[in-house]
């Protein structure tokens, strides 16, 4: 009786878990997803420059 009960928590558990994961996961990929957003904006504002890099002459 109690290893049917510890399997069944075990299997609750792991549904929990995984649905976390899910969530962390769809999160890194919104994240990700805006961060490459950025850095295309950020591209084609260095195309539009000419020379790319800082615009104060400074690339680090």
């Amino acid at each position: 009786m109690q290893t049917k009960t510890n399997e069944r928590d075990m299997g609750m558990r792991d549904a929990e878990l995984d649905e976390e994961l899910a969530g962390i996961l769809t999160a890194i990929s919104v994240v990700s997803k805006r961060l490459a957003k950025k850095l295309l904006a950020l591209q084609r504002q260095d195309k539009s420059t000419g020379e790319g890099g800082a615009p104060d002459g400074q690339d680090e």
